[in-house]
């Protein structure tokens, strides 16, 4: 009788599962909506911080494709033409195009890339702080 007793108590109530599933179900729900990975997604890959750190430090704040090009060597013409797309996409970077022959197409910051420009600039300067505690190869 002991042993039945024993086996009863090990065998788990099933709504017990369907809470465990249901509040796992929640917390995914809860990362997938999270602010901060919706937000940083759009700009934290490889060259979107770039970009808009070019922009912003440009004379003039504008810049043509060619000249975003030229100071970003290592970026080929597909990647930052992609990049510039998703910043256009997620209302951080405006696109001009003249309608001229040959056609003249110029980036610049919108006012929310603006406002993004004081994080941006602060992380700049802690990775210049921290660069040989963050960079060891």
């Amino acid at each position: 009788m002991a042993d039945i007793k024993a086996e009863g108590s090990k065998q788990r109530d099933p709504l017990s599962s369907l809470k465990w599933a249901s509040r796992e179900e929640a917390r995914r729900s809860q990362y997938l909506a999270c602010p901060i990975r919706q937000v940083v997604s759009r700009f934290g890959d490889k060259w979107s911080m770039l970009v808009l750190y070019m922009l912003h430090t440009s004379e003039t704040g504008v810049l043509r494709f060619n000249e975003i090009r030229r100071l970003m060597t290592d970026c080929s013409q597909k990647m930052l033409s992609q990049t510039l797309k998703n910043l256009e996409q997620s209302h951080l970077v405006h696109r001009e195009v003249y309608p001229e022959v040959p056609p003249r197409v110029e980036y610049s910051l919108t006012e929310t890339g603006k406002s993004l420009m004081p994080a941006l600039t602060a992380l700049i300067a802690w990775g210049k702080e921290h660069f040989n505690d963050v960079v060891t190869d």
